[in-house]
């Protein structure tokens, strides 16, 4: 009976963990009318990407298989599509968890650092305040449908999320998907207005 009462415990604190472990994702869409929502398109790297490297194919997958899921059919390789995805990636990071004094910042749950140094906790959680705090890493993803015959910028959007360094969340793979989802999922979306989706 035991068994039976804290096995649901304990899927309950790990669907929750799995909520939390991807923050959510703030979506700006922009375009005019009624854009296309078929054809064949080809992913491309956005001229000027600031963040060129391997990283890039992980991003320009995930756009590419969102695009799939909405109409689109991906260009046979070496052929003319009709249209053209430019995308572009960043990531930037942050220090968080010190004050403009550089003291550490107090952390909940009854603990804190005074300003004599002492440190101390309410509660007995193995929680270790002597480390730096790890940075915020945020991710933007940009991706602008150009009509190809003339690059006419049919749609844009970009997608920025906010993880904490070394969580699965901060993951290219994890963040690539996730920004790619939001911000494609439900084309053309309402234009000119920024959501969060989580």
């Amino acid at each position: 009976m035991l068994k039976k009462i804290v096995l649901p415990c304990c899927l309950g604190l790990s669907l929750a963990a799995c909520a939390t472990a991807v923050p959510p994702v703030e979506v700006t869409r922009f375009h005019v009318g009624d854009p296309v929502r078929n054809g064949t398109i080809a992913v491309e790297e956005m001229p000027g990407n600031p963040d060129v490297s391997l990283e890039y194919r992980t991003y320009s997958n995930a756009v590419l298989q969102e695009l799939q899921s909405v109409g689109f059919t991906p260009a046979v390789e070496g052929a003319k599509s009709d249209y053209v995805a430019l995308v572009a990636f960043r990531r930037g990071f942050r220090p968080t968890g010190y004050d403009r004094s550089g003291k550490p910042v107090s952390v909940g749950v009854g603990g804190g650092v005074g300003s004599g140094g002492y440190s101390g906790l309410g509660v007995g959680i193995g929680i270790n305040l002597s480390g730096k705090p790890k940075d915020i890493v945020s991710t933007e993803l940009q991706v602008q449908i150009r009509r190809r015959s003339d690059s006419t910028t049919i749609w844009e959007g970009r997608a920025i999320t906010q993880a904490r360094e070394g969580t699965p969340a901060a993951q290219p793979g994890l963040a690539a998907g996730k920004l790619a989802t939001a911000l494609i999922r439900g084309y053309p979306g309402e234009s000119g207005r920024t959501i969060t989706v989580k």
